[in-house]
């Protein structure tokens, strides 16, 4: 087990360094102090081969050009909060609005835009990477003093743990993610409609036509949504369920987990070998299959284009401020804010 560094460019006069972790079978996690982004996860398929499994770039000013938050911690509130604005013990809350008139993924400068100071550990069994960081009063107009902490464990049973702990000296709203993109055909050789997902959820979040939750709990029996007996990503890609058509012939959607820590999500490349099982202590995690990638950049020689990775971020349910039946993501003054998110790779 070992850890590496070296630095990967420098934004605003402050240098970024990218870390490594490796090991003993040679699986290996890099990750840059720039928004805690995971830039390449290099797994064995099942004959052996080693490559990478997310999308990224080489560089910290392809990140800030083209990156849709490749591999980045994203916060203090993951998803869309409706009209950039919430209201928290009688007081309204304006938030930085930067998807149309909604606020994403913690606004203009969130989570992933920022550099976290970077801790290495080393274990016999384990190696991790702590990010901190301190969220101040009014940083994109959230309330709170915010004490952040992301911590990145890489084990030898090729398990990468994600943990999150968050305290505030002011009542908040804190619903942290990890926003990679997967693609298990390794170096993006393939898109990910082939990829067979395999979902213990039976309900899903209705999406309106700003893609904000409308708080509608709908079953996915019948429907393009049921992954609960595994189904491909293709197939809500050519969906005409209207659900798909609104997000651009695909899925960017909440699920609501019927179990936690329980094998509940499996993504498997059958022309790979490769599965990916994750494990949350989250109730839900939004499945987003890239609809709106593009193609107006690169990366790393391949020419961007919809479909080439998908999104598994376990969190809460987005916008649950403004629909009290979701689960809530309100922290309190003092409250201990803990959340952990396990990635199993593997061959089958």
């Amino acid at each position: 087990m070992r850890i590496t560094h070296e630095p990967f460019g420098e934004w605003d006069g402050q240098l970024v360094t990218a870390y490594t972790m490796v090991n003993d079978h040679g699986m290996s996690v890099t990750s840059l102090d720039y928004g805690c982004i995971i830039t390449s996860v290099l797994t064995p398929d099942k004959n052996g081969k080693i490559e990478n499994i997310v999308l990224g770039f080489d560089t910290i000013e392809e990140y800030r050009e083209h990156s849709p938050y490749f591999g980045a911690v994203v916060g203090r509130v993951a998803g869309r909060i409706k009209n950039a604005e919430f209201e928290l013990d009688q007081k309204t809350y304006q938030l930085a609005a930067n998807d149309n008139s909604n606020h994403l993924h913690g606004g203009v400068q969130g989570f992933d835009k920022v550099i976290w100071k970077t801790e290495m550990v080393k274990h016999e069994d384990w190696v991790r990477l702590e990010f901190t960081y301190l969220s101040k009063d009014g940083e994109e107009g959230y309330p709170g003093n915010l004490q952040t902490k992301v911590t990145y464990t890489l084990t030898n049973e090729n398990e990468l743990q994600i943990a999150y702990r968050g305290e505030s000296d002011k009542r908040t709203l804190l619903n942290v993610t990890n926003h990679s993109y997967f693609n298990l055909s390794g170096n993006v050789k393939r898109d990910i409609l082939g990829h067979q997902l395999t979902l213990k959820s039976s309900s899903f979040v209705e999406l309106g036509d700003d893609l904000i939750p409308t708080g509608q709990i709908l079953p996915v029996e019948n429907t393009p949504f049921d992954f609960q007996s595994g189904r491909k990503i293709k197939d809500g890609a050519t969906s005409e369920h209207s659900q798909n058509i609104l997000v651009g012939n695909g899925y960017d959607h909440p699920f609501l987990l019927t179990e936690n820590n329980r094998n509940e999500i499996i993504l498997v490349d059958d022309e790979s070998g490769r599965m990916l099982t994750v494990e949350t202590v989250q109730p839900a995690v939004v499945l987003y299959t890239a609809n709106q990638l593009g193609d107006h950049f690169s990366m790393r020689g391949v020419q961007s284009r919809n479909y080439l990775g998908l999104c598994l971020e376990t969190q809460g349910v987005p916008d649950s401020i403004h629909h009290p039946h979701f689960p809530p993501s309100i922290l309190e003054k003092g409250e201990l804010y803990q959340s952990t998110t396990k990635y199993k790779f593997s061959v089958v």
